[in-house]
């Protein structure tokens, strides 16, 4: 077992496919299938399942994953620390985000960091909510920016920008010239709701309960795992939803869905930039922190 057969196999399992893998890193499918046959044998279990159109990760291969994250994320570390000490910036960071600052936030800031350190190579991992904070738990991202809290004293938390939730429905609904509706009203519509894990659908169960509602009280019809996906169901007539403002702006000043107040309901939340509490951040993640921090002071000043 090498550095090389792990990085093989985490983009075999991110990937779902040997050949996609191999593309990835520039290398025949047979030889991507043999590297992965050598770690199979070097632990005498199977790793990974050969269905008809992908690849799946077995319990024993998800295992390995998980550790595997891991060591690639210190190698990358040792890298930046070493280039740091030559007084370089150069390296491999690996961080993660929720759907929402994945999609709306950090990509700018990224690309502001790329153009300022050309020799740092970033991968932003992208899943819901819970999935970002598992990987930082699991140092498989040296930090998140994710869209609720967490209790896991095991994580350090700081808020970074706030967001707004509304109601979004299509154009040429029925309250699309109204500012607000009632939750009575609500409850009667078809609502399109993110799937379980999401920092959006929880900041809307937690405002609910604070009312005394329950999402058992409103006409649920679908779950769906990102923002784009309730989005396509809201215009395709499915239901409603509530989504960030970040998330939905552009489609609404296009005039392509409605956005909405929901009376009674205070739908705020902020971003947080979440790390663990126990792992000292390496030069790279230290470096990318106070940029991010400064990008967010600068927009604050901007808006005042």
């Amino acid at each position: 077992m090498d550095l090389w057969q792990l990085h093989i196999f985490c983009k075999v399992v991110e990937l779902k496919s040997f050949s996609r893998a191999g593309e990835a890193v520039h290398l025949s499918q047979p030889t991507i299938s043999s590297h992965v046959k050598d770690l199979e044998e070097h632990f005498g279990l199977r790793l990974v399942d050969r269905l008809p159109r992908k690849i799946e990760p077995t319990r024993a291969g998800r295992l390995l994953y998980r550790y595997a994250r891991r060591i690639l994320a210190l190698r990358d570390e040792t890298e930046s620390a070493m280039a740091a000490f030559q007084g370089s910036t150069r390296g491999q960071l690996v961080i993660g985000g929720s759907t929402i600052p994945a999609g709306y936030i950090m990509p700018p800031i990224i690309g502001s960091f790329s153009k300022a350190y050309p020799e740092v190579a970033i991968t932003l991992m992208v899943g819901d909510t819970r999935e970002m904070i598992g990987k930082t738990l699991a140092m498989e991202v040296e930090l998140s920016v994710v869209g609720a809290r967490t209790t896991d004293r095991r994580l350090q938390q700081l808020a970074l920008v706030r967001d707004e939730m509304k109601l979004v429905v299509p154009a040429g609904h029925k309250w699309c010239r109204r500012a607000s509706v009632d939750l009575k009203s609500l409850a009667q519509e078809p609502l399109i709701l993110r799937e379980p894990g999401s920092g959006t659908l929880r900041c809307f169960e937690e405002s609910l309960e604070r009312r005394g509602c329950r999402l058992e009280d409103f006409n649920v019809i679908a779950r769906m795992g990102s923002t784009q996906a309730v989005c396509q169901g809201i215009k395709n007539k499915m239901g409603v939803s509530v989504l960030s403002f970040l998330a939905v702006r552009e489609e609404a000043a296009a005039g392509r869905l409605c956005l909405l107040e929901i009376e009674g309901l205070k739908l705020e939340r902020s971003f947080y930039l979440t790390t663990a509490r126990k792992r000292t951040p390496s030069p790279l993640a230290g470096l990318f922190i106070d940029f991010l921090k400064a990008s967010f002071n600068a927009a604050e000043k901007q808006s005042e």
